[in-house]
């Protein structure tokens, strides 16, 4: 009768595969704020710097003056107690949140938003920063993490600085518990087996390793059936190919 696949039980969800976001403090997004405080400067106080389960940045709280607190990705340097401020008229000096529009070319910036007032959706992760080009009569050219360029509105606001918590992929695992537990925050499964190394009842690819691999699957294939080369349009090596 076989068993259900990996991918089968992912797509049917359930508790096992849910992030477990319950652990986390909140979301780490920019404040909505009032136009006067957009077009101004609101300051702010850093409260607390914090790890938040599942993610790789530190995390700071800021309490504004207005009595409002919110989340947001740590830079490099932050420390606790420090002033930041949010809006157009903040200097363009480390911690200090600003519009795109506003920040010279060739800052490195982070946590920038796609749209204004989404909160911040590029360069989140330890150590990952987007750097301004130019601005342009519509809209300020940045280059993402991936080296690629982007052309986001002038309204769009970023966070001055590099994202903390850089150099964490230098240091090893050293054991397989580590990397278990890493994974387990997210709601990944680790370690994965190769289906190739399964029996026959628990995979497609299953029932003896042999180096032919599985013959592709087709774009229409059921879930339990979807797994290696789908829709491929060659297998193997070329003709006439010494490699």
């Amino acid at each position: 009768m076989g068993k259900r696949i990996l991918v089968q039980r992912k797509g049917r969800g359930g508790s096992t595969f849910r992030s477990p976001s319950w652990r986390r403090e909140g979301p780490a997004r920019y404040p909505h704020l009032k136009e006067e405080h957009i077009k101004g400067a609101l300051r702010g106080r850093v409260v607390d710097i914090f790890h938040d389960s599942g993610c790789n940045a530190p995390r700071a709280r800021v309490r504004m003056e207005d009595g409002t607190e919110f989340i947001t990705i740590a830079p490099e340097g932050l420390v606790l107690g420090q002033e930041i401020w949010l809006g157009a008229k903040a200097a363009p000096i480390p911690g200090n949140i600003l519009p795109v529009g506003e920040i010279p070319e060739g800052t490195m910036v982070c946590n920038v938003e796609l749209r204004p007032g989404d909160g911040g959706k590029i360069a989140r992760t330890g150590g990952s920063y987007a750097i301004i080009l130019t601005h342009t009569e519509n809209g300020t050219i940045i280059q993402l993490p991936s080296k690629r360029t982007k052309l986001i509105p002038n309204t769009c606001r970023a966070t001055i600085g590099i994202c903390a918590g850089g150099g964490r992929i230098e240091k090893p695992l050293l054991k397989a518990g580590k990397a278990y537990h890493k994974w387990r925050a997210r709601a990944r499964k680790w370690p994965i087996v190769r289906g190739k190394a399964m029996g026959a009842y628990a995979h497609p690819h299953g029932g003896g390793q042999h180096p032919t691999g599985s013959p592709p699957a087709s774009r229409h294939a059921p879930p339990g059936a979807k797994v290696g080369h789908i829709a491929a349009r060659r297998t193997g090596r070329k003709k006439g190919s010494r490699r």
